[in-house]
């Protein structure tokens, strides 16, 4: 993005030497650690670690026999599983707070303009990664164990172990949350010049391949959670065309205003 220099350029003379910026990094990653251990002794009060696990096993649960239960291989396992599915979920809590600390660090550096848009972002970046995990929870993991047990010899008992459940779950978690954050990108690259939206459209083709890619590659080998992943980010990539365009007007600069 360029900015416009002028006699009364509102961020002249608000430089901070480089030792004021890493006590100002310090005090924001100290900020986002309070605010993750809050949520994680929150959890921990209510609903619990086992309550957690219980909750985050029901989709593959769901496809078991009534009275089989994931096993804990590892000696240390139950104890472990659970304090990092809350400390994952505690993390999930407590997004919008790190997202805040993130813009609360860089915010001194941007014009008036620019701050405005700043919360608006966090607040939809939040909850897409919302969305996203949600929609692992209660569709792609249902969906994925349903043609997985399709596939399961009837000799062979499905047990799967807990940690490697938990293990597959949270990238899935995660890779969602990332995805779904294609329009957040789309919108940015816009505002800030880095492209138009005349090269995304012609993009457009080049970018469903991407995305495939993409979701061959995080998640697990079944058609089911690579199409769950791409089709949404394909969709999402033209919400983000679509936004982009309203976005860089409602954010522009009163220079970038003027004809």
């Amino acid at each position: 993005m360029t900015h416009h220099t002028s006699s009364e350029d509102e961020l002249a003379g608000t430089e901070q030497p480089f030792v004021q910026h890493l006590m100002e990094l310090r005090n924001r990653l100290l900020y986002s650690i309070g605010g993750i251990a809050l949520a994680v002794a929150l959890l921990a009060l209510w609903p619990g670690p086992s309550a957690l696990i219980d909750f985050v096993a029901q989709p593959i649960r769901a496809h078991m026999p009534a009275d089989a239960k994931l096993i804990a291989v590892g000696v240390f396992t139950p104890f472990f599983v659970p304090l990092k599915v809350m400390l994952l979920v505690g993390v999930l809590l407590a997004l919008p707070w790190l997202m805040y600390q993130l813009w609360a660090f860089v915010a001194p550096g941007l014009y008036s303009h620019e701050k405005r848009f700043a919360m608006p972002l966090i607040f939809f970046g939040s909850m897409l990664a919302y969305i996203g995990i949600a929609f692992v929870q209660f569709f792609v993991l249902d969906k994925m164990f349903a043609f997985i047990q399709n596939f399961t010899p009837e000799s062979v008992a499905a047990t799967p172990d807990v940690a490697s459940y938990v293990g597959a779950i949270l990238s899935l978690y995660i890779a969602f949350a990332l995805a779904f954050q294609v329009p957040i990108v789309v919108m940015l690259l816009v505002r800030f010049e880095l492209v138009t939206i005349e090269k995304l459209r012609s993009f457009r083709g080049y970018f469903v391949v991407l995305a495939f890619v993409i979701a061959a590659l995080v998640t697990p080998p079944d058609v089911i959670s690579q199409l769950a992943l791409a089709i949404p980010m394909c969709l999402l990539y033209e919400v983000g065309i679509i936004a982009a365009g309203w976005f860089r007007q409602s954010s522009a600069s009163p220079e970038e205003e003027k004809p």
